[in-house]
């Protein structure tokens, strides 16, 4: 009765009108009030405690340093650098998608951020020099997601907020994922051209030697000082997160007015659009608090874990149903309110059936950046559709996208069965 009530409940108040973060607070207040003796107040607490926490001060910094990115135009200096060393392979420039959107992955949190900072400047260069419309936007909203996975992460920053698990181990985690799955794309780009050949034409490449590519790698220092300021200070134990994210932001700022396009005008624009998405963010995060207080109060979780005891139900299978779940889940909320919203039911299921809470938040890091390519709210589709002046429609980005959804799959199939590949780094080094 009390899983029924809760479904409908929630349901019904999104069905109103109401925000998401909305529906999940008063949910929560709901089910205190009516199965906790109307002790709201634990509510009123969770929401607090919470959002005093010094940690979380690092997700709007973070969410900042990706717009100034965008704003400042660095991406343009770091493609040409990186066009020539991929310009004569199979798919020539493509592949240089790949690599600046795993680059610029290290220094932003935000799989929107890279799609749109990369995609700004690659989009009209490939489709000048006469490559595929659809192959450009799948391989930029493929890229797009490594935002999202390569720490600084903003799903794992606030996965780790929400949950209380060591931000460091997990955006060391999210490094051998992020990097599998960037080669993945580079694969399946490799294949594709060359039974495609004219979707990457590389005849009007210019050759250039592999020691000229090289010298010309040295344009990228901006970006390489960035991830330094950020992971390298974090990772170091030189700062917390919230400290990276401060000097990660004060380098981008002086790197885009020495090195690129910022203007004062710029920054302007870059701290309104982080005030907005925060805004969002931390709406949906304060329902989910309140939520996820209100279904430990009444033990949900541990019927859950019961119930499944008795249906002889696997962890396996629970987690595959979970999967399927957060996919459905992918086609109709964005990932960041969907992780936020089913975390409080989902983390302590699973956890209790003995998965690693840092392995988990990688897990469910790749299935937000699934739904980043999903249709029809996949994310980094509508902003490279935008992008492309509409001159690539939803349906063909979203077809452009697919192989690349298939990688992050079988990153997913890979690391259920190899746990090392999120684990290995972070039980090496003291966080």
């Amino acid at each position: 009765m009390i899983w029924t009530l809760l479904g409908g409940m929630t349901l019904a108040t999104v069905m109103t009108g109401a925000v998401l973060g909305a529906a999940l607070g008063l949910t929560g207040f709901a089910i205190l009030y009516f199965f906790s003796g109307g002790a709201t107040n634990l509510g009123v607490q969770a929401v607090w405690n919470t959002f005093n926490s010094y940690t979380l001060t690092a997700i709007p910094l973070f969410i900042l340093l990706g717009e100034i990115l965008v704003a400042s135009g660095l991406a343009r200096n770091v493609y040409r650098a990186m066009s020539p060393l991929f310009a004569r392979l199979p798919g020539g420039l493509l592949h240089t998608n790949i690599a600046v959107c795993t680059l610029f992955g290290a220094v932003s949190g935000s799989s929107m951020a890279v799609a749109a900072a990369v995609g700004s400047v690659a989009y009209p260069e490939l489709t000048r020099r006469g490559y595929d419309r659809n192959s450009v936007v799948g391989s930029l909203a493929g890229g797009g997601t490594l935002g999202l996975l390569i720490p600084p992460s903003l799903s794992l920053l606030i996965y780790g907020a929400f949950t209380e698990t060591s931000i460091g181990k997990l955006f060391l985690a999210g490094i051998v994922p992020g990097l599998i799955a960037a080669a993945g794309f580079m694969v399946w780009i490799t294949i594709h051209s060359l039974r495609r050949p004219e979707l990457a034409p590389r005849n009007l490449e210019p050759a250039v030697g592999l020691g000229q590519a090289l010298k010309g790698l040295v344009e990228i220092w901006p970006l390489l000082a960035l991830i330094g300021a950020v992971l390298g200070s974090l990772f170091a134990g030189l700062a917390t997160p919230t400290e990276s994210a401060g000097m990660g932001v004060a380098a981008a700022i002086i790197l885009g007015f020495a090195v690129g396009d910022l203007t004062l005008a710029g920054i302007g624009r870059a701290l309104m659009s982080t005030v907005t998405t925060f805004a969002v963010i931390a709406m949906v995060f304060m329902g989910a608090v309140i939520l996820a207080q209100s279904i430990s109060v009444l033990g949900l979780p541990q019927q859950l874990l019961g119930q499944m005891a008795e249906l002889g139900l696997s962890p396996l299978m629970v987690l595959l149903a979970i999967i399927v779940i957060y996919i459905l889940l992918g086609m109709v909320f964005d990932g960041l309110s969907m992780m936020i919203m089913t975390l409080p039911i989902v983390f302590p299921l699973l956890t209790g059936l003995g998965y690693d809470p840092v392995w988990l938040g990688v897990l469910i890091t790749l299935l937000i950046e699934i739904g980043m390519l999903t249709p029809p709210v996949g994310m980094n589709l509508f902003v490279l559709v935008g992008m492309s002046n509409n001159q690539v429609t939803l349906g063909d980005a979203a077809r452009a996208a697919l192989p690349y959804w298939l990688v992050l799959l079988g990153v997913i199939a890979l690391m259920t069965l190899v746990p090392a590949l999120a684990t290995g780094l972070p039980s090496l080094v003291k966080l």
